[in-house]
């Protein structure tokens, strides 16, 4: 297991050093400029040229190139342009509060939809298994940002039993220690500050999980179905083995292979960004923050926050990619 993943980590050096690449070359293809997000539209081009020089965006590819990854390696995201504050402050700042929404939505969407799917797949044709595939089709369609309007406009301004916006009411004074809210309230003992932390990621949480719980919901479905034609599954019931040890020896153990690829793809996805949720709820997270600087054109802000984004999603994969081979020790081997 530890040569497996040493030798993960290891292939995860060329798959960074594509990604830099990318995100360098896809940065300086966007229209305008920092100089414009500085001087506005009426800057005159002496100021612009003195901006891009002190900047380095007049020097050659190569070397900005060569520049922006000794800032990576050391962490130094520069300055934001338009909040004049540290890249990395800002990220520290905003990304505990993406990862919360993140966790509350992927527990919500597998914690619902591998136990549906499952009873989908084991009645199929009941009406359980029509309502699941119905309801997994509604939940891919309806658009997000929809279901967060209509969440909000039900259960924060009609019946009043969620927060409407934020991640925590500032009236308690809480202690910061993370900016992880929910776990600063256990920390401290803050018992009615962790909750009131977790009350506001409920209903961002449900809008956030309703793609990937359809998702989940289909694929273990399909899955599991594929699994229950398999000759050993006939077998093992044929031997008399109890419903319990069929379930979770021969089935969902097979069955999961697929599905935990999936939560793993969903989950870097998240991370990345909820900018629809997060706009709407007016959630403090890095997806409304990355949306303002492609707006503002904050290159300190897009080169930092996305190439870190992306370390992070390549992580999130290799963690699945070990999870996968616990479930079948045969991907080790090859």
């Amino acid at each position: 297991m530890i040569r497996f993943i040493v030798r993960r980590l290891l292939q995860l050096i060329p798959t960074l050093f594509g990604l830099s690449i990318l995100l360098f070359i896809w940065l300086r293809r966007l229209p305008g400029g920092p100089e414009t997000a500085i001087l506005g539209e009426r800057g005159t081009p002496e100021l612009r040229a003195q901006i891009r020089r002190n900047l380095g965006l007049d020097e050659p590819l190569l070397i900005q190139y060569g520049r922006f990854m000794q800032r990576m390696i050391r962490l130094d995201l520069g300055t934001s342009i338009s909040t004049k504050r540290e890249v990395m402050t800002e990220f520290l700042e905003r990304f505990p509060g993406t990862v919360e929404l993140t966790i509350t939505a992927m527990i919500i969407a597998i914690g619902v939809g591998i136990p549906l799917g499952y009873l989908a797949a084991r009645r199929r044709g009941s009406f359980l298994d029509s309502a699941a595939v119905g309801g997994s089709l509604i939940g891919i369609c309806v658009p997000v940002f929809f279901l967060a309007y209509v969440l909000k406009a039900i259960f924060s301004e009609n019946l009043q039993l969620f927060p409407s916006s934020g991640r925590q009411d500032p009236t308690l004074g809480a202690t910061r220690i993370t900016n992880f809210f929910v776990l600063d309230g256990l920390m401290t003992r803050e018992w009615d500050a962790a909750l009131d932390a977790l009350w506001h990621l409920i209903l961002p949480g449900i809008a956030l999980a309703s793609i990937p719980l359809a998702i989940i919901v289909r694929i273990t479905r399909a899955s599991v179905l594929e699994v229950l034609s398999e000759d050993y599954v006939r077998t093992a019931q044929s031997k008399g083995l109890t419903e319990r040890t069929v379930r979770g020896r021969h089935i969902l153990r097979n069955a999961m292979l697929p599905i935990v690829t999936v939560i793993g793809l969903l989950t870097g996805g998240l991370l990345s960004g909820a900018v629809l949720t997060e706009t709407v709820f007016a959630f403090s997270g890095i997806g409304a923050f990355l949306y303002e600087a492609i707006s503002n054109r904050d290159y300190p802000v897009l080169m930092g926050f996305i190439m870190i984004i992306a370390v992070f999603y390549v992580l999130v994969n290799l963690l699945v990619d070990v999870s996968y081979s616990l479930i079948d020790p045969r991907v080790r081997v090859r």
